[in-house]
């Protein structure tokens, strides 16, 4: 099959869309599949306010137009709905051609906290983007029910998964053999959306540790020294720095999913988070994830979910981090593609 996926997050970003993305590519490309990539490196850009690691393509209208045509792609999958996304829907429209989308990012929520405007304020721009796909992808089906209520139908889900042979609880660990422990880590964009300073407030023992860079770290870092932010990590250094922590803690109050809490868990570290769509899908309301054994905590109270969430057996969260299975998701990203008409295996 030949797929074009269009995405207006890519490299150099360092994020969970971005690596299921590169992953799901790599996946499909292994079982035989053509996949052309359309991102923003092969466009002129400008700097996202705030955000300067993102690169928003300018006047792409022409250029998608000649990609897609160029590659005859026999489906078409649009992963974001940014400038690159709403070009390649234009075209998928003008031409009559069956899409897919994907909601990886809650954007209402995002921009409300941002420019403190009402979330419902930009549900309008999110419903026309995917009113016309043949079929939007999540990660779960609490984020369906969301769009659903939201008035976004023809939901299909796809899951993520973990890369068993570099997130494991075997392996190398980040040397914090000179900190107070317990470690009470995070991973991920060093952003106002991702509600950090809930994290960074609490009145608890031990060092908390902050992997991942953005544009709240230099504030943050300022006003909360006792704090370690030793910037971004990957692969294997990721993999130890999840060893080396006692608990993985997740303040977000917006993700759709949350890769870092699966990748947490598969390396053996229990997660603790708000309750809250992403950590109530992979931890549950009672910490069981679905299972029979606690890989974490959630509360309203994020302490006492840190202080629950430590008392919890790394086995078995490494057995449920396991469980996340990246050939399972390619299936359901194949089948989704099919299901909705946009392409034949």
């Amino acid at each position: 099959m030949r797929i074009a996926i269009v995405s207006d997050a890519w490299s150099p970003q360092v994020n969970g869309v971005v690596r299921t993305l590169q992953t799901t590519i790599a996946r499909l490309q292994h079982r035989g599949h053509v996949v052309e990539a359309i991102t923003p490196d092969a466009f002129a850009t400008r700097a996202c306010p705030g955000y300067p690691e993102i690169r928003l393509a300018l006047g792409c209208g022409s250029e998608m137009a000649r990609r897609i045509e160029a590659f005859a792609p026999n489906a078409i999958h649009i992963a974001t709905e940014g400038p690159l996304g709403w070009a390649a829907r234009r075209w998928c429209v003008t031409h009559g051609a069956r899409f897919t989308t994907s909601f990886h990012t809650n954007f209402a929520e995002y921009l409300a906290l941002r420019t403190h405007l009402p979330a419902a304020l930009f549900w309008p721009f999110l419903r026309r983007f995917h009113r016309r796909a043949s079929g939007v992808m999540t990660a779960t089906e609490r984020v369906a029910r969301t769009l659903g209520d939201h008035g976004v139908a023809g939901t299909r889900r796809w899951s993520r998964g973990v890369d068993l042979s570099l997130f494991k609880p075997d392996g190398a660990q980040l040397d914090l053999a000179t900190l107070p422990r317990p470690i009470l880590l995070h991973v991920g964009r060093i952003a106002i959306e991702k509600n950090i300073e809930a994290f960074l407030a609490l009145d608890v023992p031990g060092t908390k540790l902050l992997v991942g860079d953005g544009p709240a770290r230099a504030d943050l870092e300022r006003r909360y020294p006792l704090a370690r932010f030793v910037g971004l990590k990957q692969g294997a250094a990721l993999a130890a720095a999840y060893r080396a922590a006692d608990v993985l803690v997740f303040p977000s109050r917006t993700d759709t999913f949350g890769l870092v809490m699966i990748e947490a868990l598969a390396c053996g570290t229990p997660v603790a988070g708000y309750p809250v769509p992403g950590p109530l899908d992979i931890v549950g309301l009672d910490g069981l994830g679905g299972g029979s054994e606690r890989i974490g905590a959630l509360d309203d109270d994020l302490g006492r979910a840190v202080a629950s969430a430590l008392t919890v057996g790394r086995d078995a969260c490494a057995r449920a981090g396991a469980s996340y299975c990246w050939s399972r998701c390619t299936d359901q990203f194949v089948r989704n593609l099919v299901d909705a008409g946009v392409a034949r295996h």
